[in-house]
């Protein structure tokens, strides 16, 4: 079977969009009264009847704790856990399944890393070089290490299209370049960064790599031993999960060397009043009750979309945001924020004079769902020149129509605007 676009035309890989839309209930809702166009994925994605259906099994069949039971549904649950943490790494293309860390998504992971590699690691006079196209997430954990520890945040420019300018990034690394870190994929313009670049000339330099994948992880195939980084974060929701759930990825002689985060149960081997014996990683940094179905549902996401096929999930969403610039560009008033030679998931744009938030509320009485605003990304909208913008971002259940329903809504809040 095969995707069609507008025009009926067949596109030139597999992909049944009718039935990948079945998959997902929430799109099938109206909103005021019109079919919901849900285009604000970057945000969150919907989630798919395997994933739902996986989470309330896990709630009916294994609702117990896990690793200490020794009953049925205890060891069930451990099982179903753990199997998750696998999928994780098999889909990563980690080492070994002690390499991945359940947190709560990637502001969690990337707060994880400064707060022990960064406190221990991390001196007076050290730099560490993050992009003018950051999350706040991947900005502000590393502004508070650098105040307490006495070191230098430093930031690579960005150019006006949305690129990063790449010789300025390896102009800023050095010897007093202690750890990089940095979006695969900017949430703000889509912005596809030169990673596997980016980490081998941070390793020239001797730095330690966090990458940023929230963005990256649903659209693309990635595997962290190609890439090298020594650290990768994402959320799973992101990629169909649920809320809540997320993963740190860390080379295996890193997390040994790091100290634990949050103390209490599960995360030790012993307790005295005189001394604790930690556990190793991953459970080291994993205190208390884990988000046990969150993890499970994970897997159950990752699952979903390996069946799809990443290629196939990739070449769909590519052709659906060349279509989406062309479709927007030609648009009286609209205006494109950032052009960036490869972009991923997303696109920012302006519509004349009006005001991000107004587009967004307009086109919500229509039940299409885009965002609206700085996008977490207060840097990067400062370095294009503007407060915000109005945000599309895509899954792999979006379609070309639905585009063209944004385009039509668009072109009418234009001519309101004008009358």
């Amino acid at each position: 079977m095969m995707a069609a676009n507008r025009r009926g035309d067949s596109l030139s890989y597999p992909l049944d969009i009718a039935r990948i839309r079945r998959d997902f209930p929430a799109l099938a809702q109206k909103v005021h009264g019109y079919p919901l166009v849900y285009l604000d994925n970057a945000a969150t994605t919907q989630k798919p009847l395997a994933v739902l259906d996986r989470l309330r099994t896990s709630y009916i069949e294994e609702c117990a704790n896990i690793h200490r039971g020794v009953y049925e549904m205890s060891e069930r649950a451990t099982a179903s856990h753990e199997a998750a943490r696998e999928k994780v790494r098999a889909f990563i293309g980690a080492a070994r399944s002690s390499e991945i860390v359940f947190v709560r998504g990637t502001t969690e992971a990337i707060n994880l890393v400064a707060q022990t590699y960064g406190r221990r690691f991390i001196e007076k006079g050290d730099e560490i070089l993050i992009t003018a196209l950051e999350h706040h997430s991947n900005i502000v954990p590393w502004q508070m290490l650098c105040q307490e520890r006495g070191a230098v945040l430093k930031v690579a420019p960005m150019d006006e299209h949305g690129d990063l300018i790449f010789p300025e990034y390896e102009k800023l690394l050095g010897p007093r370049t202690k750890l990089v870190a940095f979006g695969y994929v900017s949430n703000a313009l889509g912005t596809v960064n030169p990673a596997k670049a980016m980490v081998e000339a941070a390793h020239r330099h001797g730095a330690i790599v966090l990458v940023d994948a929230a963005q990256a992880i649903p659209h693309r195939a990635l595997d962290v031993r190609d890439l090298d980084c020594d650290f990768l974060a994402f959320s799973g929701h992101k990629i169909y999960g649920p809320t809540g759930i997320g993963v740190l990825y860390g080379k295996q002689r890193l997390l040994e060397s790091m100290p634990p985060w949050q103390g209490g149960g599960d995360m030790i081997m012993s307790v005295t009043f005189e001394k604790t014996t930690y556990a190793p990683p991953p459970a080291k940094f994993e205190a208390g009750t884990p988000d046990i179905t969150g993890a499970i549902g994970l897997g159950a996401a990752l699952d979903y979309v390996q069946a799809i096929g990443m290629e196939t999930i990739e070449r769909h969403e590519a052709d659906l945001i060349a279509y989406a610039e062309a479709t927007l560009a030609r648009l009286p008033g609209v205006r494109l924020i950032g052009r960036p030679k490869h972009r991923a998931g997303a696109i920012s744009f302006m519509l004349g004079d009006i005001h991000p938030h107004d587009v967004g509320t307009i086109v919500d009485r229509r039940g299409i769902a885009i965002r609206a605003g700085h996008h977490c990304a207060q840097p990067t909208m400062k370095c294009m020149g503007v407060p915000g913008t109005a945000r599309v971002s895509f899954a792999l259940y979006n379609t070309t129509d639905e585009i063209d329903a944004l385009a039509a809504c668009l072109a009418e809040t234009q001519k309101m605007f004008r009358s």
